[in-house]
């Protein structure tokens, strides 16, 4: 199977083969890829949204139908509507994210980039995230996709996350380890 050399597998795993393979036969992997990194955006900025996923109180119309006004309104295309239609018929909405994060890394392999994920304190200019993108190729050797997070609970400095390895350059983690040191721990 296609996602089990790709690192994606599981529910949310073959639920993004098939939109990845549905995108790829409609030439619309990176037209898709928008509409999911529209949708991710939205339920990382709302509390009520990832209730929503969720909450098994919703039934399968109300989430339907709150999913395809979002949709709507959010302007992803027909074939992003559809499989989000599809996932909330199946009552699968609460696995969405991790649909999204294998769609993402199946993109990325067929690619051939290799994804990293930056937590910053605040929102990066675009200069300071060109250079963070050509710093990271130069380390791994390969094409990089950069996700950027932004987390003001890391206080200053930055948190990159390359495949299994992380570089915490955070101010609240350099700030715990003092705190450590100065009670003798």
């Amino acid at each position: 199977m296609a996602s089990e050399a790709t690192g994606v597998t599981g529910l949310a795993g073959r639920y993004a083969t098939a939109l990845f393979d549905l995108a790829d036969e409609s030439k619309a992997l990176d037209a898709v890829a928008a509409d999911l990194a529209i949708l991710r955006s939205l339920i990382q900025e709302s509390t009520d949204l990832v209730r929503l996923l969720r909450s098994p109180i919703f039934t399968r119309d109300q989430q339907g139908a709150a999913m395809a006004k979002l949709c709507e309104i959010a302007g992803l295309s027909q074939l992003t509507r559809n499989f989000i239609g599809l996932v909330a018929r199946n009552r699968r909405l609460f696995a969405l994210i991790g649909m999204i994060e294998g769609y993402r890394t199946l993109l990325a392999n067929r690619r051939g980039e290799i994804r990293a994920e930056v937590t910053a304190a605040q929102a990066l200019t675009p200069a300071q995230m060109d250079a963070i993108t050509d710093q990271l190729k130069r380390a791994v050797g390969s094409k990089v996709a950069v996700d950027i997070r932004v987390d003001p609970a890391i206080i200053g400095g930055l948190v990159v996350k390359v495949g299994s390895r992380m570089v915490d350059g955070s101010l609240r983690s350099k700030l715990q380890r003092l705190q450590l040191a100065m009670r003798g721990i």
